[in-house]
């Protein structure tokens, strides 16, 4: 950030009294800009006992398969966007159980945040965002094509959980070097 989004001054980079890191201050309105993490929500929807995948249209990764996952919006509930990323990249109208898991990938500054749900009805379909959905039974999984690791880890919890039949709530941290890894 170079300006202030308050009064549109030049922001400089300093560490405000009280923080313990460096800021884009603006000298003039003295307004600080916190760049915090960015949240995203996404779902394990479930459907006869098969677990939803879409296939990416859109980059990053694209082509590659992920659950259906996005950024948060402002004034909607975790639950919420999660549902609405379901239905934006599916098609389908689901409804949350569970929180299961959140992974935190520091090196970009997220959270993914993912619920078990289950699909009202198989009406799923290709979007803007997924060329393909479809449904997988756990051993059919197209691991080699996942799109994302906090996908992949998310979906060895579930399998994981799926064996005991007891689905508990798991947090990771992913630590990657560069950005198609997460």
């Amino acid at each position: 950030m170079r300006y202030c989004p308050k009064c549109g001054h030049q922001v400089d980079m300093m560490i405000p009294a009280g923080d313990n890191r460096p800021r884009a201050v603006c000298p003039s309105c003295h307004h600080i800009d916190y760049d915090n993490p960015r949240l995203i929500t996404g779902t394990i929807p479930l459907y006869q006992g098969k677990i939803l995948l879409c296939r990416r249209s859109i980059e990053p990764r694209l082509g590659y398969w992920t659950l259906p996952a996005g950024f948060m919006e402002n004034q909607e509930t975790t639950s919420e966007g999660a549902l609405r990323e379901t239905l934006e990249e599916s098609g389908s109208i689901a409804h949350c159980k569970q929180a299961f898991s959140m992974i935190s990938i520091p090196k970009i500054n997220q959270i993914h945040l993912f619920y078990i749900a289950e699909l009202e009805r198989d009406d799923f379909h290709p979007t803007e965002e997924s060329s393909e959905v479809a449904l997988f039974a756990l051993d059919e999984i197209p691991w080699d094509d996942m799109a994302f690791s906090s996908v992949t880890k998310t979906l060895e919890f579930f399998i994981e959980d799926h064996k005991t039949g007891q689905y508990g709530f798991h947090e990771d941290i992913i630590r990657i070097n560069s950005v198609p890894e997460y």
